[in-house]
């Protein structure tokens, strides 16, 4: 049975994915810090308050979903921010399976300085920016790839954003979003060609997912104060059918930027769901 691994799957888009995947054959592994429903963590977007209020979903809610489509379910628990939190929850992955057919870096961070202007961002928290969608992200590439490369298989996908190459639309607050946020994921969105250059001759295909605006439970719950309206969003199931469609037909450019929304509508891939038309 072919096994997959993603990050920052207790909810949104990783959960989605998870999913699709699970719909597609695939036992999943999952990872993030919330683990049980109800689990309170900081994810104010902004350094000007606190907001503890526990977020919808969990990795137990995740598994069951994955366990439900007749596929097994891993959870692993690990923080971007931990690496050898990391490097533990891949171990067990393949000591459990044998090996990971996918991985999907989906997970980023949450927390103050997303939605701050550069003059009220500490500098401490674009290095975490930095350090949780930068190089969490490349370690895990670092734990499965040498495996891939010895095989001649396998799939890295990595989650992007528009904001990792478009400007936003207004300051912070204002529909627009933090540099942290848009400088981080303009590094990350360097991984995948990168490594399609070093490696893309040897069977292993890396691509970008740009997911565009996505309707996820932190967007319900928190974003509509800085200006984003949760109900225009595409749902988490539309990446899902993108990623699948990519590790199934590789049919995109090694290397390549995959705009979700246009693809997913372009190729019918998930019934149902079309790409608004403005």
């Amino acid at each position: 049975m072919p096994t997959a691994f993603v990050t920052g799957a207790s909810r949104g888009i990783g959960k989605g994915v998870a999913i699709s995947l699970a719909e597609a054959g695939y036992d999943v592994a999952i990872t993030a810090r919330t683990v049980h429903e109800g689990e309170a963590r900081e994810h104010s977007s902004t350094v000007q308050k606190s907001d503890t209020r526990p977020l919808p979903g969990s990795l137990d809610g995740t598994a069951a979903e994955v366990e439900q489509r007749g596929q097994k379910a891993l959870l692993v628990a690990a923080d971007l921010l931990d690496r050898d939190s990391l490097t533990r929850a891949t171990e067990h992955v393949v000591e459990a399976w044998g090996q990971i057919d996918v991985l999907v870096n989906n997970g980023r961070y949450i927390g103050p300085g997303h939605m701050d202007r550069v003059l009220d961002t500490p500098l401490d928290l674009l290095d975490v920016h930095l350090q949780a969608n930068v190089l969490a992200p490349l370690h895990l590439v670092q734990l499965v790839l040498p495996a891939m490369l010895e095989r001649g298989d396998g799939t890295i996908v990595h989650i992007t954003s528009g904001a990792g190459y478009s400007d936003p639309p207004g300051p912070p607050g204002e529909g627009g979003w933090g540099l942290g946020y848009g400088m981080s994921k303009a590094a990350a969105h360097r991984i995948a060609p990168q490594l399609a250059v070093e490696y893309g001759d040897r069977g292993v295909h890396f691509y970008n997912v740009q997911p565009g605006f996505v309707t996820t439970e932190r967007m319900v719950m928190d974003m509509a104060e800085f200006g984003f309206d949760a109900s225009t969003g595409a749902p988490p199931a539309m990446v899902g059918a993108v990623v699948v469609w990519l590790v199934r037909e590789h049919a995109a450019p090694n290397g390549s930027n995959i705009e979700a929304q246009e693809t997913c509508s372009e190729l019918n891939l998930l019934p149902g769901w079309s790409m608004p038309t403005t």
